[in-house]
């Protein structure tokens, strides 16, 4: 209306619609929004170099984007000719946007290989230590993702489902690339429906939700591999392991077995020894291994549990359980990785290969795996291990961010804050001032989805979407392309950067391409003034439902798996050469630096930082549906009634949540779905710290300041936030004011 988007409806299609995205509508003129191009003032006034604490303390002067263009040309210039290009760091860890060509990663990405390089980063948050060890298993992990069974399949065929850290539906809301029908619900009902039941392996009741009535197993966190082990020792134990199986598709299952038995360590992994680890009965971990041998078993895994300490060995323990089950290749039946988590995980949908703007190559070899970003800028020069190399952290003088929000997702912030004062320049693209662009030096606005003209197509999902632009864009933003278009002008680089193309004229080529793609698989897309005109166009379903490794399985010489063996290696002799002493060549028992085996008086609880059902990540915190979960605008903290009468708290109640990292307050929510002992806090809150420049307590509850910044081993550094222990007592302080929302200080020049 009048040039306004006023609200968002949802799709027609969609049976089941996220309400996270409507409150986009009020954030779209917010206060937090950015309006022009502005550079920390004292960055500004004396030049590049470390902050001095200056960041996030500084205000910011508005210029003009001739200015900005020339300042950040000048600067990567600099950078490039003093310290050489592997001295910049662009791991732009983002969330894959809706939109296929302005994508922040691709986009900086193709600028800063045009100019020779970058430091880059590999893997990610959600799932690092599976993308490492996976591939040493069954040969690949995101190829496993795109052709999950379906759950069609499993409401079909299968009549146990096993969840390993729950089935949280709220997590399927999101779809990289883009998601037109939400499934996830939709596939879980039915399954309900057709009387597949239900075991809840989670140290939180409520993540099945109804209709189901599952088993709920309340398992200790970071003690799933102790129980997917006792599993496995039980169905050798009791004679209940498929041979036949074990025999003609993996390899190593005499060493795994070893282990097992405790005839390699003298410590035999039972279901006695499993109870005292995890605080789930023997009996029960024995009648659960005896169900999942007699009936149609999917073994389901959650992306969270590769996310604390020797996250690699509950993935790997679980592959070796379903190989064992014998159920991998069959409907309904086998492995599953993330089913909840993504809208994408058990979609039914033909895979198509659609186009992507080209990022060129990279003639820096330097890269750090992605959750080591403090590491890399406190210890230049130091070697670490990853994935059976060694390498060596570079000398990182400039940070260059688009997309994404590096004081949401990493770990450690009070650390990271040191961290971030080290690099010479920070340059950020962003709509909004969170509280990673508050730390930059050079802020450059750029434009939402409702400001730019796109086109949403992600090769899981079956619904292509024009992407039409809604409303000019607010204040100076303009989009990555066009922030990137003008710096690569006066960089000289201008023609290899747009190959003289209008984002108009790529969207043509994406479009084009992908319609090329489309074709040599049998089908036919619109053409593009069709698809625009139609608003969007939904590619024909499989006829069959998909079966993950169904082709291996039914004929593993002709359809190898891509190990070094051709099977699935339940003992990997590669691994096993690393010669790490937190990764073996099998799946093993490790205990956590911090976990309620080792808890103390002074951090007795075991925190576990939740995806949120509100909000993306970090994204839209300040809009409506995000607030309304807040606690007198504090960050929710759930917790059992055991815990909170221990503590004299109850719901609404202000807690201060210590760890030896650091301090946060949260809102209490008593909760008796959360075990005794346990603690959740959505991740996502902005980081609002009492010192903007060396940290402290957050006011606002982000849990990211009390988890550890630590590798889950030397295989894949992966992140370990949820091996972390913690405090929880009554705040006795005044209420303070929460300023994660309010913009910085925008001064004069001088």
């Amino acid at each position: 209306s009048n040039g306004r988007v006023t609200a968002l409806r949802p799709f027609s299609e969609d049976p089941d619609p996220s309400p996270i995205g409507p409150p986009l509508v009020d954030l779209l003129d917010h206060p937090t929004r950015i309006r022009k191009p502005a550079v920390r003032r004292g960055w500004l006034e004396e030049g590049p170099g470390p902050a001095q604490g200056r960041r996030g303390v500084d205000p910011f002067v508005e210029i003009g984007w001739d200015e900005a263009e020339r300042l950040v040309a000048a600067e990567l210039d600099r950078v490039r000719g003093k310290h050489g290009n592997r001295a910049i760091y662009a791991g732009s860890y983002g969330w894959a946007s809706a939109g296929r060509f302005h994508h922040a990663q691709s986009q900086i990405h193709r600028f800063l290989n045009c100019l020779g390089g970058y430091t880059r980063s590999v893997n990610t948050y959600s799932y690092a230590a599976a993308e490492v060890i996976v591939p040493h298993v069954l040969g690949t992990f995101g190829g496993m993702l795109s052709t999950h069974t379906s759950w069609a399949s499993i409401a079909e065929h299968c009549e146990l489902f096993v969840g390993f850290g729950g089935l949280v539906l709220a997590n399927g809301q999101m779809g990289n690339g883009g998601t037109g029908r939400h499934i996830q619900r939709e596939g879980f009902r039915a399954a309900v429906k057709a009387g597949v039941k239900f075991v809840n392996v989670s140290p939180r009741r409520l993540d099945m939700e109804p209709p189901a009535d599952p088993v709920w197993m309340p398992v200790r966190p970071n003690s799933d591999t102790a129980m997917i082990l006792a599993l496995c020792h039980t169905l050798r134990a009791e004679g209940l392991v498929d041979a036949a199986f074990v025999a003609r598709c993996t390899t190593g299952y005499d060493r795994f077995a070893a282990y097992l038995d405790g005839s390699s360590d003298g410590l035999v992994k039972d279901a006695d020894w499993a109870a005292g680890l995890t605080g789930i009965g023997a009996d029960e971990i024995r009648q659960l291994a005896r169900e999942m041998a007699t009936k149609r078993t999917m073994v389901s895994i959650s992306w969270s549990l590769t996310r604390q300490q020797f996250g690699e060995q509950p993935y790997w323990a679980a592959i070796s359980l379903a190989a064992m089950l014998g159920q991998i290749g069959l409907p309904g039946g086998g492995i599953g990785f993330g089913y909840g988590i993504s809208n994408q995980i058990g979609n039914n949908v033909a895979k198509m290969p659609y186009a992507a703007l080209p990022q060129g190559t990279n003639k820096v070899s330097d890269f750090i795996p992605v959750a080591r970003i403090s590491d890399m800028l406190l210890n230049p020069g130091q070697g670490f291990d990853y994935n059976g190399g060694s390498y060596t952290y570079p000398d990182v003088r400039l940070v260059y961010w688009a997309g994404g929000n590096p004081f949401h997702h990493h770990q450690d912030l009070n650390r990271m804050l040191a961290a971030w004062d080290r690099p010479d320049s920070i340059i950020m693209h962003d709509w909004c001032w969170n509280a990673s662009t508050r730390r930059a030096d050079i802020v450059l606005p750029c434009t939402t989805m409702l400001e730019r003209d796109d086109i949403g197509m992600s090769p899981k999902d079956p619904y292509i979407v024009a992407m039409a632009k809604a409303m000019e864009p607010v204040g100076e933003a303009r989009d990555d392309y066009s922030i990137l278009a003008g710096i690569a002008a006066r960089m000289g680089i201008g023609e290899a950067f747009t190959e003289g193309r209008s984002a108009e004229d790529w969207l043509k080529w994406l479009w084009s391409s992908s319609q090329k793609r489309a074709r040599a698989q049998g089908a036919e897309l619109p053409g593009y003034a069709e698809l625009v005109r139609d608003g969007y166009h939904r590619i024909a379903p499989r006829d069959d439902e998909m079966v993950m490794m169904a082709a291996f399985r039914a004929d593993p010489e002709a359809a190898p798996l891509n190990t070094p063996s051709g099977r699935i290696e339940l003992f990997s002799e590669k691994v096993a050469a690393f010669g790490y002493e937190d990764c073996h060549g099998h799946a093993t028992w490790n205990d956590p630096d911090e976990w309620l085996g080792n808890a103390s008086a002074d951090f007795p609880l075991h925190m576990l930082g939740k995806q949120p059902g509100n909000k993306l990540h970090s994204q839209l915190d300040p809009g409506a549906h995000s607030q309304r979960a807040k606690v007198n605008g504090h960050e929710a903290i759930e917790i059992s009634p055991q815990d909170a009468a221990t503590r004299g708290v109850t719901d609404g109640d202000i807690v201060v949540v210590s760890s030896p990292r650091g301090r946060c307050l949260c809102g209490v929510v008593v909760c008796d779905g959360v075990m005794p002992g346990v603690v959740m806090i959505s991740t996502g809150a902005w980081f609002d710290p009492e010192d903007p420049a060396t940290g402290g307590i957050c006011r606002h509850g982000n849990p990211n300041v009390l988890a550890p910044d630590i590798p889950t081993s030397k295989l894949s550094q992966g992140p370990a936030a949820h091996s972390c222990l913690v405090q929880v007592a009554r705040y006795e302080g005044s209420p303070v004011r929460i300023t994660a929302f309010d913009p910085p200080d925008i001064a004069p020049r001088g």
